[in-house]
């Protein structure tokens, strides 16, 4: 069973509207990040999300609390009462952090969980672009891979880091012809000479 996605790109729309007017007029006095232009995208993600699936991800959670089954009234009251960078619903199975890619090895350790548990919900990870290119997300997105874990990488690329180009950032040059790697068998073990010594 899905998880409700009824919404249309107009009423996620209207909700970032419906925020944007309480922040501008000061009701809301802290941080809010917007989602705008990635509405279609998130509704055909949403499509696969199961009903008992997770959704993990970082301060612009707006359109996922949504689009996961918050109701618009909780949602906004939560936001009014400045939590709208770190929304948690455990109810609806989700949970936010508002520490860049300090989410990633939470939602990893809940793949763990539901693997161990053979359980057969999923855990859907969400983060920015510049995320994405830390070490952060690397080493769980190997992990996850290499342990065969429920565990879905939702990239939402807008080309940004705050305010700065990812791309410039980090460049455009490829990584291939600089890097040398070889495999062998170790003659001796990690550490010492194959007795045990006393110092």
């Amino acid at each position: 069973m899905t998880a409700p996605t009824n919404l249309t790109v107009q009423d996620l729309i209207q909700f970032s509207d419906d925020v944007a007017v309480l922040y501008n007029s000061g009701e809301i006095r802290a941080p809010v990040h917007l989602d705008g232009g990635n509405e279609r995208n998130l509704i055909r993600v949403f499509e696969k999300v199961g009903h008992g699936d997770w959704v993990c991800g970082s301060w612009r959670m707006h359109y996922k609390c949504l689009l996961k089954g918050v109701p618009y009234d909780e949602l906004i009251a939560d936001i009014r009462e400045h939590h709208s960078i770190a929304l948690c619903y455990p109810e609806y199975r989700i949970i936010s952090s508002a520490i860049v890619g300090g989410i990633i090895p939470i939602a990893l350790g809940l793949a763990w969980s539901i693997k161990r548990a053979g359980g057969q919900e999923k855990v859907w990870v969400f983060c920015g672009d510049m995320t994405a290119a830390t070490g952060m997300f690397d080493e769980c997105f190997r992990y996850a891979c290499g342990h065969d874990l429920p565990l879905m990488f939702v990239v939402e690329d807008n080309g940004k880091s705050v305010c700065t180009d990812t791309r410039e950032v980090w460049g455009r040059a490829t990584h291939r012809q600089r890097l040398n790697r070889f495999r062998y068998n170790a003659r001796w073990p990690h550490a010492g000479a194959g007795q045990w010594v006393r110092f």
